[in-house]
């Protein structure tokens, strides 16, 4: 018996997906790596020292070095002065949260979210890798849906960027207190945590506090131009990708729509004070703007 023409249909469109996201995954590869080799690698690196300083080796004194580096051992045993040499601890663990709730897979500007976001978490990640750091991933909306664990080098990096773009946005509000919670009580040890949001739901703050003091944490507002104000198109039913509740609005109303303006603006001031009150730094970036500036300001300040 022959295999079905609709099997080799779906076979046939399955094997043009891949292609197009191997395609889509090398292209952002190769704009993020200018960027991040000509700007953002010695930046991050001038940025996040490391855990600390480790042995390396000894040698003998030279004029200049610190009395407190004289390893009197050696020193006693040769009877010259030596110095240890200390080096830098640099590896680091970066960790990236990326919200996978409906709203995320959404864009106006010739750019989804979610791509927009896959961009920068690649910057972030050819940055890590540069510098021999671990990169691992979380992918939440009402709870995590897939966590990979850090890991080193290109070919990770790359393997972090397919899997927000073929993510299975969810219909479901987000809960990013819950992600904090799960990484929290899986990461012990100090992580630099980028979280990429709209914030379009609320959170509990205080899982917010708890992580800032233990992570270094940058918040990233992901919004579309038309998130913060919608144009003048008449009557239209606005429909919520995550709770699925829909209402009619009169767009033609100056009134509506400095209204919805307005509490847009107020929801981003709140949410840049509740980073602000938790020690933790935040970034609001619309899809089409250049976010590499963004994240070397970023670093520079850091």
């Amino acid at each position: 018996m022959g295999i079905p023409e609709t099997l080799h249909l779906e076979t046939r469109n399955a094997f043009m997906e891949i292609k197009d996201i191997v395609k889509k995954v090398k292209q952002i590869e190769i704009r993020t790596r200018k960027k991040t080799e000509a700007s953002l690698m010695g930046q991050y690196h001038s940025a996040f020292k490391g855990q600390g300083m480790t042995f390396s080796e000894v040698r003998p004194y030279q004029f200049g070095d610190e009395i407190r580096r004289i390893d009197w051992n050696k020193t006693a045993r040769f009877r010259e002065p030596f110095v240890k040499v200390m080096e830098e601890e640099r590896e680091l663990t970066m960790m990236i949260l990326v919200d996978i709730s409906a709203s995320m897979d959404y864009g106006t500007k010739g750019q989804l979210k979610r791509e927009y976001v896959a961009e920068i978490a690649a910057s972030l990640g050819f940055s890590a890798a540069g510098n021999n750091d671990k990169v691992g991933l979380i992918l939440f909306a009402d709870k995590v849906y897939k966590v990979i664990p850090p890991q080193k080098g290109r070919k990770h990096i790359l393997s972090i960027i397919s899997n927000i773009l073929t993510a299975d946005y969810v219909p479901a509000v987000s809960r990013i207190d819950k992600a904090m919670e799960y990484m929290m009580g899986i990461f012990k040890r100090k992580s630099l945590v980028f979280l990429f949001s709209d914030f379009e739901d609320t959170y509990d703050s205080k899982m917010l506090r708890v992580a800032s003091k233990k992570h270094q944490l940058l918040g990233i507002r992901i919004y579309d131009e038309k998130d913060n104000e919608i144009p003048d198109v008449g009557y239209v039913l606005l429909h919520d990708a995550e709770t699925g509740k829909e209402i009619w609005a009169n767009t033609s109303s100056a009134r509506w729509r400095y209204t919805f303006a307005e509490a847009q603006k107020q929801k981003v001031r709140a949410l840049e004070e509740d980073f602000a009150t938790s020690s933790a730094s935040f970034l609001n970036v619309n899809t089409g703007a250049d976010y590499s500036k963004l994240l070397y300001n970023y670093f520079q300040k850091k």
